[in-house]
C-alpha cells in the first residue's frame, strides 16, 4: 500500500511537470498560473503545493526534467576518453546537442520556454541567476576541454581556450536561438552538422 501510494505521488509529479510544460509553453510563464497548471494535470491546487512550493520551483523542475538526460548524453561525449584530440570530443558533444534537439519535441519545447516564452519579472525576478546556469555550465565545461587540447598541442596557435570556448558558446546560443525562431529553413537544418565541423576544423592546430 505504501509502495502504491509513492507510485502515485510520483505520477502526480510527473503530470504536474508535463503540465507546467504544457501550459508555459502555451501561455508563457509570467501568464501561467498554478490553478492553470492543476487543472491541466487534472489535480487540485493542494496536491501541487505538495510538491511544489511555487511556480519558480516547478518551472525548475521542468526544466530538469529534460535537461538532465540531455546533460548526461552530451557530457558523456564532451568527456569521452575515446577522442585523442578533445576537439574531437567538444565537436562530437556539439552535434549530439542539436541532433536532440532536432529529434526530441519535449526538448525543443522546454528551450522555447525558456528562451522565448519567460519573462524574468514579478515572482521571477529573483531566478534570472539560476535560470542562466545551465549555459553558464555549457561555457565552463568546453573551456575545460579546450584547455585540455592547448595542453597537447592542439589547439591552434594564437587562441586561447577561454576565447575557443567563448567562441563555441556564442556559435552555439546562435544556431540555438536561429532554430528556435524558425529563421532557418529545413535544407539549413540539415547543414548544422556540417557547420559544426567547420566551427572546429577552424580550432585545430
Amino acid at each position: 500500500m505504501v509502495r502504491k501510494t509513492k507510485e502515485e505521488a510520483e505520477k502526480t509529479r510527473k503530470d504536474l511537470i508535463a503540465a507546467a510544460r504544457t501550459v508555459f509553453h502555451e501561455c508563457g510563464v509570467s501568464r501561467s498560473t498554478l490553478e492553470k497548471i492543476a487543472k491541466k494535470a487534472g489535480v487540485t491546487r493542494g496536491a501541487l503545493y505538495w510538491h511544489f512550493k511555487d511556480k519558480a520551483e516547478l518551472f525548475f523542475a521542468m526544466r530538469e526534467d529534460v535537461f538532465a538526460p540531455m546533460i548526461e548524453r552530451t557530457d558523456a561525449l564532451l568527456f569521452s576518453e575515446s577522442h585523442e584530440n578533445p576537439l574531437d570530443a567538444i565537436e562530437a558533444s556539439l552535434k549530439e546537442f542539436f541532433r536532440v534537439l532536432d529529434d526530441c519535441p519535449l526538448v525543443r519545447e522546454v528551450f522555447e520556454i525558456m528562451i522565448s516564452r519567460c519573462e524574468y519579472v514579478d515572482e521571477f525576478a529573483g531566478v534570472q541567476e539560476e535560470a542562466g546556469r545551465p549555459a553558464r555550465d555549457f561555457l565552463e565545461k568546453i573551456e575545460r576541454i579546450y584547455r585540455r587540447a592547448a595542453d597537447k598541442g592542439m589547439l591552434r596557435e594564437g587562441l586561447g581556450p577561454q576565447e575557443a570556448a567563448r567562441d563555441t558558446w556564442a556559435f552555439t546560443s546562435g544556431i540555438l536561438h536561429l532554430l528556435l525562431g524558425c529563421q532557418m529553413d529545413g535544407a539549413v537544418r540539415q547543414q548544422i552538422p556540417r557547420m559544426v565541423s567547420t566551427h572546429m576544423a577552424l580550432r585545430h592546430r
